[in-house]
């Protein structure tokens, strides 16, 4: 396997580290919405690289290496011994988002099916719907990762490409094959909880409406003031904590996608059950850091030192970290990076969700306000 790495921006166009690759069996990209939008910059990489299946996604931000750019980043890999195959899906709301996670699973599925990465469309899927229905056709013992796309603090629309122009709606997944490829994963968040437990009292599904039978969105703008105005983006700050009763320690982040004013209700990124358990919490900039270098440190654990271009670590990041560390946010990049080694290609963005094995139930759900880090590699002969 090897990784090389490329950037655009409106001055210079498409940038190489290096020499740009002969070879190349897969493409990632990530991107602004707007650099995106005309599919000017998937038909350039689509022109460089013939054979190899392109596929990208509208973000709130880069991650290249230990740095947060606004500029356009993409990687290429060519594998030696892994084989890779691409399925495609439509979610055009939460309630088909189950349909098309089954669609895409099975269409991936087989024996030697070594690990799934999903880009997905961030505002009209419910995300753990999808993942659920990806897991649930092809195995849990299977790794799914990925994230859904972004489009900044705006919230307007996100797009998704593989093999063709980005889109909205759109689901893309990668299959890995073979058992000469390696496919870790690790996640972590650092927020730290306050106020009250509060029940989940009203809900349907990823929209939420009472918490201990008052109205969840009242109670986001007590806590958010005179930033109500801003919302959904300002609930980025106070993300909800989750769990089940039962299972207290199997806990889950969700931050707010939309907020519908007349109806009272806040639509998530992933299901919020009724009778489960929810505390607001807030950011500590030395936790979040803390937080993306054990995500990273989870990542690379049964990989074999050292790392180099023969492997490679996504990258992804909420967007409501982000917007909450500011000129900050390269701190938490560092600190993954600083587990990863200097030598390892890293490439991400910031999301409106991260999807990744639960950290002890080791089940492939989404994440939110965490930062998430898949390693990829293969094995020597």
């Amino acid at each position: 396997m090897h990784a090389d790495q490329l950037s655009w921006n409106v001055v210079s166009g498409w940038n190489a580290q290096g020499a740009i690759p002969d070879k190349a069996d897969l493409i990632l990209y990530f991107g602004a919405r707007e650099a995106l939008a005309d599919g000017k910059r998937y038909r350039e990489l689509r022109d460089m690289f013939p054979d190899a299946h392109v596929v990208g996604c509208s973000t709130g931000g880069q991650i290249r290496d230990n740095d947060v750019s606004d500029e356009l980043a993409a990687i290429s890999l060519s594998f030696d011994r892994t084989t890779l195959k691409i399925a495609t899906a439509e979610a055009f709301d939460a309630a088909s988002s189950r349909a098309c996670g089954e669609s895409i699973g099975a269409a991936l599925t087989s024996n030697d099916l070594a690990g799934i990465f999903v880009l997905s469309d961030g505002l009209n899927v419910n995300g753990s719907a999808l993942v659920a229905g990806i897991t649930a056709m092809a195995g849990e013992r299977v790794p799914v990762t990925g994230g859904l796309a972004g489009d900044g603090a705006q919230f307007r629309e996100t797009l998704v490409g593989g093999d063709f122009a980005p889109r909205k709606h759109a689901v893309v997944a990668i299959g890995f094959y073979g058992h000469a490829v390696r496919i870790g994963h690790g996640n972590a968040g650092g927020w730290d909880e306050f106020g009250p437990h509060r029940r989940i009292t009203r809900s349907a599904g990823n929209v939420l409406f009472e918490l201990d039978g008052e109205s969840a969105l009242d109670l986001y703008k007590r806590y958010l003031g005179e930033e109500a105005t801003g919302l959904p983006g300002t609930a980025l700050l106070f993300p909800l904590r989750i769990h089940d009763p039962k299972q207290p320690e199997r806990n889950l982040v969700r931050t707010v996608l939309a907020v519908d004013r007349e109806k009272g209700s806040m639509t998530f990124a992933g299901d919020m059950p009724e009778g489960w358990v929810s505390q607001l919490m807030r950011g500590n900039f030395n936790r979040l850091a803390a937080g993306a270098a054990d995500a990273a440190r989870q990542s690379v654990a049964a990989f074999p030192q050292p790392r180099g271009s023969d492997s490679i670590a996504i990258l992804v990041s909420c967007i409501g970290r982000r917007l909450l560390m500011g000129q900050r946010t390269v701190d938490e990049v560092e600190a993954a990076a600083g587990e990863l080694g200097a030598a390892m290609p890293t490439l991400g963005f910031y999301s409106y969700g991260e999807i990744s094995p639960h950290g002890s139930s080791g089940i492939c759900q989404l994440h939110n306000q965490t930062m998430t880090v898949t390693t990829i590699t293969e094995a020597a002969r």
